[in-house]
């Protein structure tokens, strides 16, 4: 990830770093309606710079538009739709 500053931080049960996503692009074709490989992530907060997430994160994960990318404290990485993000986490 080529995050120019740290990424906003998040409370709930524990402190995380989010980014709120603007748009996802995949590296490949998708195969009958699916998404597959590498994700580019475009955050919504122009700040931030796009980022490329590695196809088993992707496939995995399947972040969409309005969700969140979000760090956890032991560097792993997910993805939480908005609705879900948003009712449980403050921005700190």
């Amino acid at each position: 990830m080529a995050a120019q500053r740290p990424m906003p931080l998040y409370q709930s049960r524990s402190t995380v770093r989010a980014l709120k996503i603007k748009a996802v692009t995949y590296s490949r074709e998708p195969l009958e309606g699916v998404p597959r490989g590498e994700a580019f992530i475009t955050p919504a907060d122009g700040r931030y710079a796009p980022f490329w997430v590695n196809e088993p994160w992707a496939m995995k994960n399947r972040p969409q538009p309005g969700g969140y990318f979000v760090v956890h404290p032991d560097g792993h990485q997910s993805f939480s739709p908005a609705g879900a993000f948003e009712s449980g986490h403050s921005p700190v």
